[in-house]
């Protein structure tokens, strides 16, 4: 058993553990979609904010692994409302703050501020929404890069993985 969660992390105690499924991406700078799998894990050590780790694999038609894609770690800071700040760093170069809600099972976010490092693709913008569905997490991720509009990314259905 882990520490006791402080109250203010009370919306978001539902993401707790760690959920993996798979989904589907796109862009417009690119000639086609791609499928893959991901792993999203939620903790806590006891103060108000989760600690967030994100990892994803690129699949062929028939599901299986063909390389590493996406990752991703931060930090989703609570507030006592519902109100939600994350800070979410990229290998690529990408370090994005957001802020949103957390309003009962949907949990929006926005991008608040993008930092580049001079080696990473312009990115100027994202959102997120995660949508719980008791066992089963909906994650759909909206970009605004490299001279394209905002647009949606990513799209995936997560289950929670037993304890």
């Amino acid at each position: 058993m882990g520490p006791q969660p402080h109250p203010w992390i009370t919306p978001a105690l539902a993401l707790l553990g760690t959920w993996r499924g798979s989904g589907s991406g796109g862009y417009g700078t690119l000639d086609s979609g791609f499928t893959y799998e991901q792993q999203i894990t939620f903790s806590h050590d006891g103060r108000p904010f989760l600690r967030y780790e994100a990892c994803a694999w690129l699949t062929d038609a028939e599901g299986r692994p063909l390389k590493p894609s996406g990752r991703e770690t931060g930090w989703w800071r609570i507030g006592g409302d519902g109100y939600v700040e994350a800070v979410v760093a990229h290998p690529l170069g990408i370090v994005t703050t957001y802020a949103g809600r957390i309003s009962g099972d949907e949990i929006e976010l926005a991008s608040r501020d993008m930092a580049v490092t001079p080696l990473a693709k312009e990115v100027t913008a994202s959102r997120r929404r995660l949508t719980l569905h008791g066992d089963e997490l909906s994650v759909v991720q909206e970009v605004e890069a490299v001279g394209q509009p905002l647009q949606q990314h990513l799209s995936a259905r997560l289950r929670r993985l037993p304890v």
